[in-house]
């Protein structure tokens, strides 16, 4: 099983600078401060389970509302 791929991977690799960008906003709107250096061993997990939920339903939202838009 070593060769198995993350179920992480993009689908659309030119996503990954969107999705950054992403994160950044939300944690901002969340009041989460973000390391500048990368480095999220120090983040709780909590606030890492907050941004990471809040983008999902974002998405969510932007794929329901591009669905809603081609009927």
């Amino acid at each position: 099983m070593a060769n198995q791929s993350s179920s992480n991977n993009l689908v659309v690799p030119q996503a990954r600078a969107a999705l950054e960008q992403m994160k950044y906003e939300v944690a901002q709107e969340l009041g989460i401060q973000l390391p500048q250096d990368g480095y999220y061993g120090n983040m709780t997990t909590r606030d890492m389970g907050s941004i990471g939920g809040y983008i999902t339903r974002r998405l969510v939202q932007i794929a329901e509302q591009q669905l809603a838009g081609r009927r």
